[in-house]
């Protein structure tokens, strides 16, 4: 089913097609003048700057000259490598830039009918989770030389770059907001794909030919199923944007990655190289020139023992003359970061993996006005349990994501980019530290807000929007990806700079229906960057997992999209209450008054020494909840991990645990244990010898067991 598409700014191409067609005249967009609002924010306008239309350019304009390729793309005068190394990628496959480029034959120039013709094109861009259809007029600035000033084909008669670049220039607000971006936010928005930051370990995958092997399957994996592939040099300290290497390449700039090739070398260049297998990627420039003077670089020596014929059979051809081709060795010497972009075609992630998408959109916004009423007063009250302290986290996690430098995508960085200012946030998230325990639900922040900062801000950080999903039966490997709106259209204004975001994802209670107020197991944790889009990707074993997007500092707000990939169906809701809400009949019941939960870890001596063990389950119940754990096949020392709440209306009354073998035509108790917990606890640990059913005195069976409790307040 095709994915709807939004008019931006509400301009319908069709309607103003035929309004033009009516009346006789050429389109002039009205909402993107030709004028230099449309050009700059900052700088003016170069000498002699006049906007054409193609007609005026050349003689025989057309939208396509031999279809589209790679070659039709020469970056210009403006900033924006980013993204015309991402178009250099879209270039390559049909049923991608046919989507960006909708209905191309219809839009072509028809020199048999000139009369259909007016001026008018339009592209469509995916934006926080849809396409948006943008409408641009054909009128192009050149330079005094009548040369276009900013993105242009090789052949003078093509305009289809041109006017894909002012369409996105559009969507940005003006084309000098183009300048500085990351090829992760161009990709995404020409495909609606995941774009996946990989960091290269330039010394490991240099000593480590496994490494360098594993490495390079990774991306002809990617390559093989359709994925845009585009790296580049991140600067070092001191180091500047764009400068050039003596091997020619370029600092900061993005290239694309259009081949990946292991190749069986001839015996002439075994003598040289010693080598009989030989990996290679295929690079291309969007500047559409051919800086590498390494090894297999144009006129080396590596060529010059190759005839044509043999370059075609190793299928190491070059298609224009800004594709060059490197072994993947030095490739891994010099490059820093490299960006796969992975597609998504009807819920489909890598069609031949069956990967499934949920989505679902958010917002990080402060407390609703009061108007005068005080806030909602329901809360777990408890300051041991409910603090997010170090006592609460494994080991390492606050502090060292606190202190975490911001890990940059190379190109994010590079025309005017700039790391996000975590070192004040960092010294305040210090500071709070070594403050000791801080009360879990006495914040500052208004409990109601949905704008808490990272895990670092233990006041508020679970003030943040949380959703949650099942992983059901064995491990799921699953892909998170957060999006943020986009804001490059306020640079003209002043602003557009990228939130630092980043989420958590806490592994929670089995039964858990409300939001989260402690923090107990943190599963997974991305970076926090200050990019349109976050991207993590892990292996999470069975159980309820809770999803925290967040900002890097409280406070700041904006509109989110996140996306959630795995192989299985998952459900992904928002937790939105803060206690469970009751079914009808327990309406007519006294409110929860504690509020409990029960780490069942595992249990021993199921079975003697030499003995098969049974197959063995778990059952915890608490006044009408009962919480089953999955069968144990063969096992005397099950480790169950299972982690359960209960919202107590008695809670004087125990919490039973029983243990059931699995049988042919029935199951059988093994033993009971029973738990009383008093109203206000800090986690206590037990060790209970399991009773009744099966459970033999000669041979003891245990259970072992953490708890803790406090007071839940509903003061309605």
């Amino acid at each position: 089913m095709p994915e709807q598409v939004h008019n931006f700014q509400g301009q319908s191409f069709h309607k103003l097609k035929r309004a033009c067609l009516r009346r006789g005249g050429l389109f002039k967009d009205p909402l993107f003048p030709a004028t230099a609002q449309s050009l700059f924010y900052k700088r003016e306008p170069p000498p002699g700057l006049t906007w054409k239309r193609p007609r005026e350019i050349c003689k025989d304009p057309r939208l396509f000259v031999d279809g589209i390729s790679t070659r039709d793309l020469h970056q210009g005068s403006l900033g924006n490598c980013w993204m015309v190394a991402a178009i250099s990628c879209l270039a390559s496959q049909p049923s991608l830039w046919k989507k960006v480029i909708p209905e191309h034959v219809e839009q072509e120039w028809n020199p048999k009918h000139p009369d259909l013709y007016a001026g008018i094109f339009h592209f469509r861009f995916w934006r926080l989770g849809r396409w948006m259809d943008v409408v641009v007029d054909d009128r192009l600035p050149v330079n005094g030389d009548g040369v276009l000033l900013f993105c242009r084909s090789a052949t003078p008669r093509e305009f289809w770059s041109a006017l894909l670049e002012k369409a996105y220039a559009k969507l940005n607000g003006c084309y000098e907001a183009l300048e500085g971006g990351n090829t992760t936010e161009a990709l995404i928005d020409f495909t609606g794909g995941v774009s996946e930051p990989l960091s290269l370990d330039r010394e490991a995958l240099s000593l480590h030919s496994d490494q360098r092997r594993v490495f390079f399957q990774t991306l002809t994996k990617a390559h093989e199923r359709k994925a845009l592939i585009t790296c580049s040099i991140r600067p070092a300290e001191g180091e500047t944007v764009e400068s050039v290497l003596d091997c020619g390449l370029v600092r900061g700039h993005a290239y694309g990655i259009t081949a990946v090739r292991k190749v069986r070398l001839a015996e002439k260049l075994l003598q040289a190289g010693g080598m009989t297998r030989l990996f290679m990627v295929r690079m291309r420039n969007p500047w559409g020139t051919t800086d590498w003077t390494g090894a297999w670089s144009q006129g080396s020596q590596q060529w010059q023992q190759m005839s044509r014929a043999e370059r075609e059979k190793m299928g190491l051809n070059v298609r224009d003359i800004g594709e060059f081709w490197m072994d993947f060795k030095d490739f891994c010497r010099y490059f820093t970061d490299v960006v796969v972009c992975r597609l998504v075609e009807r819920n489909l992630l890598w069609p031949s993996s069956h990967w499934k998408e949920v989505r679902h959109y958010g917002e990080w916004a402060p407390a609703p006005a009061s108007l005068g009423s005080p806030p909602p007063t329901t809360v777990l009250h408890n300051n041991h349990t409910l603090s997010l302290g170090r006592n609460n986290v494994k080991p390492g996690g606050t502090k060292q994501r606190g202190n975490r430098k911001e890990a940059r995508l190379g190109e994010s960085q590079q025309r005017g980019g700039r790391r996000c200012e975590q070192n004040k946030a960092v010294k305040k998230a210090t500071k709070e530290d070594e403050g000791g325990e801080v009360g879990g639900w006495e914040a500052q922040m208004d409990k109601r807000s949905r704008c808490g900062g990272c895990i670092n801000h233990r006041d508020t950080f679970l003030h943040n929007p949380q959703f949650m999903f099942d992983v059901r039966d064995k491990e799921e490997e699953v892909l998170i990806c957060l999006q943020q709106e986009d804001r490059r259209i306020r640079r003209k204004d002043g602003g557009g700079e990228n939130l630092p975001i980043g989420f958590e994802v806490l592994k929670v209670e089995v039964n858990r229906c409300s939001r989260v107020q402690c923090v107990v197991e943190q599963a997974a944790s991305s970076v926090y960057m200050d990019s349109r889009s976050v991207t993590l990707r892990g292996t999470l074993s069975p159980g309820r997992y809770v999803v925290l997007p967040t900002t890097f500092l409280p406070g700041a707000t904006g509109n989110f999209l996140l996306r959630l990939f795995s192989h299985s169906h998952v459900r992904l809701r928002e937790l939105r209450e803060d206690l469970p809400c009751p079914s009808v009949f327990q309406c007519y019941l006294p409110q929860p008054t504690v509020v409990t939960t029960v780490h069942l870890r595992r249990a021993s001596g199921l079975s003697p020494p030499k003995q098969t063990a049974p197959d063995v389950y778990a059952v915890v119940r608490c006044e009408n909840d009962t919480i089953r754990t999955r069968v144990f096949k063969a096992d005397a020392n099950p480790e169950f991990n299972l982690r359960t709440i209960f919202y107590r209306r008695y809670p004087n009354a125990h919490i039973s645990i029983e243990l059931w073998s699995r049988g042919r035509l029935w199951d059988s108790v093994l033993g009971r244990a029973r738990l009383q917990t008093s109203e206000s606890e800090r986690s206590r640990s037990y060790v209970i010898d399991l009773r009744g059913g099966q459970s033999s005195s000669d041979y003891p069976r245990s259970i072992y067991v953490e708890t803790s409790s406090s007071v839940c307040l509903t003061d309605l």
